[in-house]
């Protein structure tokens, strides 16, 4: 058998479309007789690959959805709030206030990782605006609920329980950093996500959160993110972003502090 037989020869057929033509070991020709059932077959593959609910548009939501549910449920029903406040005040776990702090590793990492040379999926403008617009929607869903659903904390200090706001934080700048870096490698996500499980595990050893606080601060922080990236293109648009001269530009910024956060903007014509 030649060498070039074991690729597949590919052809033009009348609707100037290609397609490849299988090769017959038979007759050591490539034969166009098994070429409907071979695109068929591969047709069929695609369809089956499209019908893979983890391939859906809606798949991306599945996780954050998930978590914000369990969430919002166990106020209904905090026997597992409960029992693992009980389990961390017999620990005798102490206060570890680096979770302050750790909320903003991972989107500090969005821009260092870019600055040592490992290059991120979008450049320094689009991934600014990403993160503005997810803290923004982040902040907005965080505040909303802390301020309608009221829930006390565990330490008694105030009715601001629900949700997370310190996790949905580090989950924003965690799901950023995997999206940015995943086709680098996925262990880069792996570590943001770890570091925002460890701020939400910090919170409730803190006694400032319940577990059902930090889940629903962990979905609302990877679907504001989500939510960031579709509004990319709309942001394009809304400000012409590409389509105007070179001297126009939009520059947006958030700012972060302890207790607060903004959002800078300056939009040059």
């Amino acid at each position: 058998m030649k060498v070039d037989s074991l690729l597949p020869r590919i052809d033009i057929d009348s609707r100037n479309q290609f397609r490849a033509l299988p090769y017959d070991e038979r007759t050591n020709t490539y034969s166009s007789k098994f070429n409907e059932e071979y695109l068929f077959n591969m047709n069929l593959k695609g369809r089956k690959r499209k019908n893979n609910i983890f391939n859906a548009p809606y798949s991306k939501f599945i996780i954050p959805a998930t978590l914000i549910t369990y969430g919002v449920a166990s106020q209904f029903d905090k026997s597992d709030d409960y029992e693992i406040h009980d389990e961390v005040t017999k620990s005798g776990i102490g206060a570890w206030t680096i979770d302050d702090y750790s909320q903003f590793a991972p989107a500090v990492a969005v821009y260092g990782l870019d600055l040592m040379g490992i290059k991120a999926k979008h450049n320094f403008r689009d991934r600014t605006i990403v993160m503005a617009t997810s803290h923004i929607i982040m902040g907005g869903i965080v505040q909303t609920m802390k301020s309608s659903i009221n829930v006390v904390r565990p330490d008694g200090s105030n009715y601001k329980s629900f949700p997370s706001g310190h996790t949905a934080t580090a989950f924003v700048g965690a799901h950023i950093l995997f999206k940015e870096y995943k086709d680098t490698s996925p262990w880069i996500g792996v570590a943001g996500y770890a570091i925002a499980t460890g701020t939400g595990l910090l919170r409730v050893t803190n006694k400032k959160h319940w577990l059902s606080d930090v889940s629903a601060g962990a979905g609302i922080g990877i679907l504001s993110a989500e939510l960031g990236y579709l509004l990319l293109p709309v942001i394009h648009k809304a400000f012409g972003i590409g389509e105007r001269s070179k001297s126009s530009s939009l520059v947006i910024a958030p700012t972060i502090g302890l207790n607060n956060y903004g959002l800078g903007m300056a939009y040059t014509f």
